[in-house]
């Protein structure tokens, strides 16, 4: 029988319940434990393909081809395993479901009602992951706080789950202890608040991790464990640290994977957290730095940076310099600001490597395309993602194959040479307006050519690399392409397409029409981000 542990929020949200939740899960793995994690969203949306990453974060990408929360990809990096399309729940996903199935007869003529039945459908749903993988625990992440409206039926089927199974459920609260600066001292009162949100729809937290500035005192827990019903051993300090790498160890130091094992009556099969513990020795003593430049536009937020737009390349990055034993110092570059100042490109040459990540839109592609420019003139290691690999292809082709209008016909300006154009498949569905979930995603296979960068970087010449597109480099134009000295790297052989190109006699020139930030792991770089920093590191 599987295990089921509930992390929820408390106070506000973004204060790290999926790094938590990754955590966890990594502790329990550690100890001998088959581990899988889901996360709940509370949208409408059936998915995140359809979400803006500015508000919302990464769209992440399973193999099987699901557009998820961010959050999932922290739970592929901390366990080591993948997720798949089970693992992860919206409001309007399990509304679909339901509806489905009333359509097809399958309630018998009952009369299907928001309570008990979908609640139902979220526990089906979550047995159903952890049965697919034969999962001994089941993390469940609960997006936002308690107390929002949208959550009460995912917390309703929590408090179900627990009255069917009761010695198999576990409720875990992440909840924010405020220092306001007038004060200068750590308050407990918006927990509290929250712990009595939670009771209210019928749910005793079994631990609470205290986030916070700084790690919590004994006169905080002992508030907590007074005012919240919350044993101190099971207030989890949980401060801020400056990897998310050190968060399992920070737990494990408070003890917290035995108190949860306790709980539930088990005992540690092994203990092995070594390779981990190595791994954040060596991010808190590497001393050197890889300076990494990334050209975007899903940034900016008024005066704010936004990360979480492409936090699975800020990690691949990182992951390929821990292997070095390097520090990635990562900067942001707004590729509109090239647009209306072209002089400011001569800036690129204090990067050791630049990567142009994925994207959609017309908005910032000259300015990228500059950039794209300047790196290969310059010798500059460079990294195409997706639509990178994209506008690597259309200035290749402009710059070097003398085809100066070359475009991509997803930009709507006229062209007679559309060296990226849409898949056939794909035109049906844009003429149809079917947007969501209906792009080229998950895995595919890809050949590798022999000798090239990638083949080296791979070993091999068979890869699967994760997709979300749905435009292509034109084969009308791989020959112009090759005969001015671009090389076709990877192809993917069922449909003929260009997966990878290289440019020879370059320091590092390689752009992948796939995402291969999403297979990273801290313990295992990706081949194609570990060989751009070791190019990188060379420079």
């Amino acid at each position: 029988m599987a295990r089921y542990i509930f992390v929820a929020g408390g106070v506000m949200s973004g204060i790290g319940k999926g790094i938590a939740t990754a955590s966890i899960g990594r502790i329990l793995k550690s100890k001998g434990f088959k581990v899988t994690a889901i996360k709940i969203d509370p949208y409408i949306n059936v998915d995140a393909g359809t979400m803006n990453p500015i508000e919302h974060g990464e769209v992440f990408v399973t193999d099987d081809g699901i557009e998820c929360d961010q959050d999932v990809g922290n739970y592929e990096r901390f366990l080591d395993e993948n997720i798949y399309t089970d693992n992860y729940l919206t409001t309007g996903r399990v509304y679909q479901s339901v509806i489905n199935k009333e359509r097809n007869l399958e309630y018998n003529g009952k009369c299907v009602e928001v309570v008990p039945d979908i609640p139902n459908e979220v526990i089906a749903t979550i047995q159903r992951a952890g049965k697919k993988v034969k999962a001994d625990f089941i993390l469940i992440e609960i997006g936002g706080t308690v107390g929002e409206y949208q959550n009460m039926l995912f917390l309703e089927a929590a408090r179900m789950l627990k009255i069917a199974h009761p010695r198999d459920v576990l409720f875990i609260l992440v909840s924010y202890m405020p220092i306001p600066g007038i004060m200068g001292e750590m308050k407990t009162k918006p927990t509290q608040y929250a712990v009595r949100t939670l009771n209210s729809a019928g749910i005793q937290p079994d631990m609470i991790l205290a986030r916070a500035l700084v790690p919590l005192d004994e006169p905080r827990k002992k508030k907590l464990f007074n005012f919240c019903n919350v044993e101190i051993q099971d207030i989890i300090s949980a401060p801020d640290v400056k990897s998310i790498y050190e968060v399992p160890i920070n737990f494990e130091k408070e003890n917290m994977g035995n108190r949860i094992l306790k709980k539930f009556g088990l005992k540690s099969r092994v203990s092995d957290l070594k390779e981990w513990e190595k791994l954040v020795k060596m991010i808190q003593n590497s001393p050197l730095p890889v300076k990494i430049g990334i050209v975007g536009k899903y940034f900016e937020s008024g005066h704010f940076t936004l990360m979480d737009s492409y936090i699975s390349v800020i990690e691949a990055i990182k992951h390929a310099a821990f292997f070095f034993h390097r520090k990635a110092k990562i900067t942001w570059i707004s590729s509109e600001d090239f647009e209306k100042n072209p002089k400011k490109l001569s800036k690129l040459k204090k990067f050791d490597g630049i990567i142009v990540p994925g994207g959609f839109g017309s908005r910032g592609v000259e300015g990228k395309i500059k950039v794209i420019e300047y790196c290969r003139k310059n010798k500059i290691p460079f990294l195409g993602l997706c639509l990178g690999m994209q506008l690597a292809v259309i200035e290749f082709a402009r710059n070097v194959c003398g085809l100066k209008d070359a475009s991509s016909s997803e930009f709507k300006k006229p062209s007679e040479n559309f060296v990226i154009d849409v898949m056939p498949e794909q035109k049906v569905l844009l003429k149809e307006k079917r947007y969501g979930g209906t792009m080229r995603l998950g895995a595919y296979d890809c050949n590798l050519k022999y000798g090239t960068v990638s083949y080296k970087s791979y070993g091999k010449n068979s890869i699967s690399e994760r997709h979300r597109h749905r435009y292509e480099l034109n084969n009308r134009y791989r020959d112009i392409l090759e005969k001015n000295g671009m090389q076709m790297a990877g192809v993917n052989q069922e449909k003929d397409l260009v997966e990878i190109i290289e440019i020879p006699k370059h320091p590092f020139f390689v752009a992948s029409q796939f995402h291969p930030e999403f297979k990273s792991r801290p313990l295992k770089p990706h081949p194609l981000f570990r060989e751009f920093i070791n190019a990188a590191t060379k420079r």
